[in-house]
């Protein structure tokens, strides 16, 4: 991997977790009890240790006070295999306290002033800069990148053809000319143009007009769960949506795993639309993971795919979630090969029974087992990221066996759906239900829809065409619309 230069401002994060069962007897307020403290580094002193955990040779210049917080950031750095170089603050370590109960933030403290008197860099570091290939620059108002002598450096590597990636802060200077590519936030983007953009079309506008504002190749406006807007030159959006997280999540952090991302792949080469979409991808897998307050940031590498949304533990969340507010869960199952109408309809209906649906899918194996070699037409995979872009699903779990008893058991579902070719007494799962409380429903079908039908329909199609003429089989499949 190419190395990555990060420039900004350091914090200190510290999360106190710990449970709430009672309200304060002098204020109504809850009482967090047994607190257990973690730290980290913060602001982008993060993105640093991030763009390490990618397996980057890092080197990070910004400005720690001298104190406690500033000692323990850079320790946390060095142990990550980041190359700090400090060139100092006048003034305290900035921390940032989040105390949670359950993982839900309670109340936020801040320590230190809002922005640093940072010393002029010296020789060594003005070298690295001016070196460095790839520069990120993660902007958090607290006066590094508004050093006179850091920022002309940054603007040598640009003017240079160096690839500089910019994250802006809205109490922070403007990017210098010349920067590959600005990662503003739609909230940022807002408070420095000064129009409150919404929908595609005027967020597009409003990105093409920052940009020649700031004279960038690229501007890529983060909307959280949504995704991210590029929009380059000839202002023509890219919109680049975020896969779904099913459950609880943590999104602290992610704007940083977004920019590293992108950083990271424009380093190595990445047009800008490649560099955006992986950066969408790694932001994605980084909240899923549970985001900077989740137990592998210190760890693993945030870079590595995430827990599966279909997996059991975010099926679990789901079901959590619902059960904690006196809900009804609902599950269905089945293989969903080439899902058609009577399926769709079916898992509408199911959904409509409780407050939240939960699909289990025979794997790859299962349905080969159950439908013959052939089977099925549409792998697992493909077959969970169409069941999830479903409003009636909420969760899918993949299981290997011929039937779901196992899933079933693990989620404990107070209904089990099924369709109408089914009689309940003659449902295999009903008597499991029956161990913790669930019943089994059946559904009508809508008739004359079925995987079957659609596939037999579809080599008529084929057998049809091909009796009319001498085609390749790709012209027979074009000529079909299969």
């Amino acid at each position: 991997m190419t190395p990555l230069l990060v420039v900004g401002d350091s914090l200190l994060d510290r999360d106190v977790d710990g449970r709430v069962e009672r309200l304060a007897p002098d204020a109504p307020v809850p009482v967090v009890d047994q607190p257990a403290d973690r730290v980290r580094p913060g602001g982008a002193a993060l993105a640093a240790l991030l763009a390490a955990r990618d397996g980057r040779r890092v080197t990070f210049v910004t400005a720690l006070g001298p104190d406690d917080a500033g000692r323990t950031v850079a320790e946390l750095l060095a142990g990550a295999g980041v190359s700090v170089l400090d060139v100092g603050a006048d003034g305290p370590t900035g921390q940032k306290v989040r105390v949670r109960a359950a993982g839900t933030p309670v109340v936020r403290l801040d320590h230190g002033g809002a922005r640093d008197l940072v010393a002029a860099p010296d020789g060594t570091v003005l070298e690295a800069v001016r070196a460095a290939r790839t520069v990120l620059v993660a902007d958090y108002g607290r006066g590094v990148t508004s050093q006179p002598q850091l920022r002309a450096a940054v603007g040598e590597v640009a003017d240079a053809g160096g690839r500089v990636v910019w994250d802006p802060h809205p109490r922070g200077p403007d990017p210098v000319p010349r920067t590959r590519l600005v990662t503003p936030n739609l909230a940022e983007m807002r408070r420095v143009t000064g129009v409150d953009a919404a929908g595609l079309a005027a967020i597009a506008d409003a990105a093409v007009a920052l940009g020649r504002r700031w004279e960038t190749a690229g501007v890529a406006v983060t909307l959280g769960e949504q995704g991210a807007v590029l929009v380059g030159a000839d202002g023509t959006p890219l919109m680049v949506p975020a896969p779904a997280v099913h459950g609880r999540h943590d999104a602290c952090g992610a704007g940083d795993r977004f920019a590293v991302g992108v950083a990271g792949a424009i380093a190595d080469g990445a047009l800008l639309s490649e560099a955006v979409v992986g950066g969408v991808r790694a932001a994605t897998a980084f909240v899923a993971a549970g985001g900077a307050g989740g137990p592998d940031v210190m760890g693993e590498a945030n870079g590595d795919p995430p827990p599966a949304p279909t997996s059991p533990r975010c099926a679990e969340d789901v079901v959590t979630a619902v059960r904690a507010r006196g809900g009804t869960v609902v599950a269905t199952g089945g293989c969903f090969d080439l899902l058609h109408a009577g399926h769709v309809r079916l898992l509408a209906d199911a959904r409509a029974l409780g407050d939240c649906l939960v699909v289990c899918l025979n794997s790859d194996a299962s349905v080969r087992r159950l439908k013959g070699p052939g089977r099925p037409v549409v792998g697992e995979v493909d077959r969970q990221a169409v069941l999830l872009a479903l409003a009636a699903v909420d969760a899918v779990v993949v299981f290997d066996e011929d039937t779901p008893e196992r899933a079933l058991t693990e989620l404990r579902p107070d209904l089990w759906v099924k369709g109408a070719d089914y009689a309940v007494a003659d449902l295999p799962e009903a008597e499991l239900l029956a161990h913790w409380g669930g019943r089994a429903v059946v559904l009508p079908y809508l008739d004359g829809r079925s995987t079957s039908a659609m596939i037999r329909k579809a080599e008529h199609h084929v057998r049809h065409v091909a009796e009319r003429g001498s085609i390749t089989p790709v012209d027979r499949l074009r000529r079909t619309g299969i």
